[in-house]
């Protein structure tokens, strides 16, 4: 071979090498066109985990005579139950939300297709419900927002075949803007009528104004979770189980100290988790504890200087997060040191809003972080056994899903970890 063409073939390899991923330019909030379903039909619809074996559906409807009334079966068109369920409504400023419905319907089967009717007319929708056992597949996306790469996010995990949507926060980017929230729903609406996505608030749900109104009435109104039927006192913040996960969503943005509500329902919870029946330990919430990210640094610290000993006691698994527009995997880690009996963290809050990524990080990275990355996309996170979990974590790259971080995760069930922590636990939830 030539000499030049040896140095031309080197300095090829070498520039392949030592490139780094390009991420592709912003892209523009959605435009939405003018509303052409009828009045009485439902707008909106998205389902959501309430119990046992039971389902909510919500939506919204303009026409205030619509009935909360869900039809529903086994087969198309053929509706052998239908449930009753409550209606509400909210003003904001000089916006009035249509009539919005929140229906339980069950029991239900599990891992089956069930076809519904909202309001006793418009069109026929199809749900289909998580599985009892192992496997179970859960997409992850936060701070979704309303750009096209929202859509692009939604595209990809619509063809990962999931069972349930994790959103750890900041849905709808409305900010204030209420139609915002109209829009969102209707964006989301083909996924999130057909599995239940199960969400936790961010900063951009608050949307209080002082001495005038208060924060989350519009995420409280529309996106109702089963916090009564987990003994919550609050939608901001609640449990619920699949197959062989035990899931608790927490709020950022709601009293957290040992003396709060929220604390003393997380601790009432984590007694109640039986490790034999759900031996993965989950949890979600909006700021991340471990971020390695310019943005956003400290803003969790104070939460996990109140409830990381609860969870570390209590040996939760995997801790999803989002708020920094980007991704982030940590090794196990407690105190802000490796500990093999620590939480997994992952931000994810990358999903696709307007506000873009956060790019700079802090260097040095530290020992306990993995993988970073500041890209669009999503996670999948499949609990395959009650011992291993396979986490996948997929960049939206010209509109093509990218699998560019993925680990196998063991369970803390069988490790010895919750032996070791059972009386730092009970001194914990015997605690004032």
């Amino acid at each position: 071979m030539e000499p030049k063409l040896v140095l031309f073939v080197f300095l090829l390899i070498s520039a392949a090498a030592t490139c780094e991923y390009i991420r592709p330019p912003p892209r523009k909030t959605l435009h939405f066109p003018w509303n052409s379903k009828l009045s009485s039909h439902p707008q909106q619809v998205h389902i959501s985990l309430a119990g046992d074996k039971h389902m909510r559906v919500s939506w919204v409807s303009n026409d205030k005579s619509t009935l909360p009334m869900v039809e529903y079966g086994t087969s198309p068109g053929r509706y052998s139950n239908k449930s009753q369920g409550e209606s509400t409504s909210y003003s904001y400023l000089f916006y009035s939300s249509g009539k919005i419905h929140h229906t339980v319907i069950g029991p239900l089967e599990d891992n089956t297709v069930y076809y519904y009717r909202c309001g006793g007319g418009g069109p026929e929708y199809k749900l289909k419900t998580p599985p009892a056992q192992f496997p179970v597949m859960f997409a992850v996306a936060g701070d979704l927002g309303q750009t096209g790469w929202t859509k692009s996010t939604l595209d990809h995990i619509d063809l990962c075949k999931y069972d349930v949507h994790l959103l750890p926060g900041d849905l709808s980017y409305a900010d204030y803007i209420q139609h915002r929230w109209d829009t969102f729903g209707e964006l989301v609406e083909p996924l999130a009528s057909a599995r239940p996505w199960m969400v936790t608030q961010g900063n951009h749900e608050k949307e209080s104004i002082m001495f005038f109104k208060d924060g989350f009435q519009s995420y409280n109104s529309r996106w109702k979770m089963p916090y009564e039927e987990s003994g919550s006192s609050s939608n901001l913040y609640y449990s619920f189980e699949v197959a062989g996960a035990h899931i608790i969503m927490l709020g950022s943005y709601t009293d957290y100290d040992e003396h709060s509500d929220q604390y003393n329902w997380l601790k009432a919870d984590v007694a109640k988790v039986d490790r034999k029946k759900t031996p993965w330990l989950i949890v979600l919430f909006h700021v991340p504890w471990y971020n390695s990210n310019e943005a956003h640094q400290d803003e969790g610290d104070r939460m996990l200087a109140a409830m990381e000993p609860l969870l570390h006691a209590a040996s939760v698994d995997i801790v999803l997060a989002g708020h920094v527009h980007a991704y982030e995997r940590t090794e196990r880690v407690n105190e802000g040191k490796l500990d093999p009996c620590g939480a997994v963290h992952i931000t994810i809050g990358d999903g696709g809003n307007r506000e873009g990524l956060a790019s700079k990080y802090k260097n040095p990275q530290p020992a306990w972080s993995v993988f970073r990355e500041a890209s669009f996309g999503h996670g999948e996170l499949k609990l395959a056994n009650s011992t291993h979990a396979y986490w996948s974590w997929h960049r939206n790259d010209d509109d093509e899903s990218v699998r560019s971080d993925q680990v196998w995760i063991t369970s803390l069930e069988n490790s010895g970890c919750i032996a070791e922590k059972k009386n730092e636990l009970m001194k914990i939830l015997s605690g004032p």
